[in-house]
């Protein structure tokens, strides 16, 4: 039994894995933390050490059971990024700059408009590539190989 499947998916995320963000309503409220994890599916959020529940877990092979505390996910509308010159929570807007560049700014009535940077977690793959080709992967030999010549007309397909 775990959480349902949002009826209405957020299209576009504000909310990036990484940000800083303060908890608006429920147990937690006023209090800010990192974003763990995101579950588009759910439109949840989890914050690390916040909304802490407890989880009773039965005893199996190779672990101990028990009760633990766990970070419950929250949902999205329940958090807002902090402004990073005030710290204060503060919506979140798009603008170009003028090298052409896509950035976030804190928008809103006390809002500073700084520019919102990017999370540096993000820059690291969560599951690193394969360095070893698989079972399925085609060989570097093949993939190099020249099967096609536009001037003498070699490779092309008889229509």
């Amino acid at each position: 039994m775990g959480w349902k499947a949002a009826e209405k998916l957020i299209r576009h995320w504000k909310i990036l894995r990484g940000d800083n963000v303060m908890i608006i309503r429920g147990k937690d409220k006023g209090e800010s933390g990192l974003i763990k994890r995101v579950i588009r599916s759910q439109n949840r959020v989890i914050v690390e050490g916040k909304n802490l529940v407890k989880k009773h877990i039965k005893q199996g092979e190779g672990h101990t059971g028990g009760i633990f505390s766990i970070e419950a996910p929250l949902h999205v509308s329940n958090v807002q990024v902090l402004d990073p010159v005030t710290g204060k929570p503060c919506k979140i807007g798009y603008k170009y700059l003028e090298d052409g560049t896509k950035v976030r700014f804190a928008r809103g009535m006390n809002a500073s408009g700084a520019v919102i940077p990017r999370p540096e977690i993000l820059k690291e793959r969560r599951k690193p590539r394969p360095t070893s080709p698989g079972p399925k992967d085609t060989p570097i030999e093949h993939v190099l190989e020249k099967t096609y010549d536009a001037k003498s007309g070699i490779g092309m397909p008889d229509l």
